[in-house]
């Protein structure tokens, strides 16, 4: 129930929220990340990488009590689908076709991340309900065709299945460490694997080093501006090799090296001392989880993304005691790596009533084919049967 003091605010810049009033009230969620910190939204709207010339207008909704953050939430509105790997163009096409604007709509997301964790930071249960409720009237007011909330944890999905609005799921592939079990080396982790993908993971990583690359870790403000500056060429060599634009610039990674430099960890690949090829992963210590995100290479090396992405990161999450590593959006191909699947979710409302009914006839569908894709996933699981 919203108090009669409770003051709701929605604010074009995230600079303007107390930083440590926001960060507090996410440790205090159900699935807390460290791309929901307050460093990392404000670096990029700061950094120009999430603003309104590139389609992420923000406008963060905030609710203070007596002087205190309560609830809060990222929203941006949003002129293209980019950045958001929960895909809705056919949404947008449809609406177009039919001589209606899809764009703009809001989303309450981490622009460029697919993490899943919590969106409606809230002090209790009666606070985030409030907040829901000060979004919709948000988004009425601003007219947009719809609104969507990306990747949120289980207790928000709860809320905005029972508030009527659709939900749709899509797959991603973690690694887990199962329940009770002890830190383990990577030579552990191969043994609960079959024997096919147990020899091929091998031959992978043996071909690796037979072309001479090895690899060294780099672990928070361990990592010099020089290798923040190599990360950076070959991060934007990966966005050139598939024709594309990069979302995040190097200004971002500067302020993620100032501000949040315990969140980061990079593998460097190296060939006779020269680098050559790295990854980074985002970690969060306190709870044991790492995140792969962003990966390049200045020259083809046969194997090497498979080494860089994810066995080096699996190595390091073992040998820290690290219970889970996220691979990232889609990729089947990480099943036989032993990235198992994992459902993910994003929540829709749509303003449209004849739009709204037929995107739940397409989100209802779609769920069956979902869960049909798992299933089959789960026939191939790439670990030993269980005894």
């Amino acid at each position: 129930m919203k108090s009669a003091e409770d003051l709701i605010c929605v604010t074009d810049d995230p600079a303007s929220i107390d930083e440590v009033q926001w960060n507090g009230l996410l440790e205090r969620q159900h699935a807390p990340s460290p791309f929901m910190r307050h460093e990392y939204l404000a670096a990029l709207h700061r950094t120009g990488c999430a603003t309104a010339a590139t389609g992420w207008a923000p406008r963060f909704i905030t609710i203070v009590r007596a002087g205190r953050l309560v609830a809060a939430c990222p929203v941006y509105l949003k002129s293209h689908s980019y950045g958001e790997y929960v895909f809705d163009w056919s949404w947008a096409q449809a609406y177009h076709r039919h001589g209606l604007a899809y764009y703009p709509k809001a989303v309450v997301a981490v622009p460029f991340t697919p993490v899943p964790g919590t969106r409606l930071l809230a002090i209790d249960d009666a606070a985030r309900q409030s907040l829901l409720s000060a979004l919709e009237a948000a988004c009425t007011e601003w007219r947009v065709s719809s609104v969507h909330v990306l990747y949120p944890d289980e207790v928000e999905l709860q809320l905005l299945q029972r508030q009527g609005w659709l939900q749709r799921q899509q797959v991603q592939f973690h690694w887990q460490r199962a329940p009770g079990s002890p830190t383990g080396d990577f030579d552990g982790f191969l043994d609960g694997l079959q024997r096919e993908k147990r020899k091929k993971i091998r031959q992978e990583r043996r071909r690796v080093a037979e072309q001479g690359i090895a690899f060294s870790v780099h672990e928070g403000e361990a990592i010099t501006p020089e290798l923040w500056d190599f990360f950076h060429r070959c991060y934007l060599q990966t966005y050139q090799a598939h024709h594309s634009t990069p979302y995040l610039n190097r200004g971002f990674f500067e302020a993620m090296a100032g501000e949040m430099p315990h969140s980061w960890v990079m593998f460097v690949a190296g060939r006779g001392g020269v680098p050559v090829a790295c990854s980074l992963i985002a970690v969060d210590r306190t709870r044991g989880h790492a995140f792969g995100r962003y990966w390049g290479a200045l020259e083809p090396v046969s194997c090497l993304h498979f080494e860089a992405c994810y066995y080096q990161p699996l190595q390091w999450c073992l040998s820290q005691g690290f219970v889970r590593f996220e691979g990232g959006a889609q990729g089947d191909h990480k099943l036989s790596r032993g990235l198992l699947p994992v459902t993910t979710h994003s929540a829709h409302r749509v303003a449209h009533p004849g739009f709204a009914r037929a995107i739940a006839e397409f989100v209802t569908q779609e769920a069956g084919h979902v869960a049909e894709y798992i299933d089959e996933l789960h026939e191939r699981s790439p670990f030993k049967p269980l005894r």
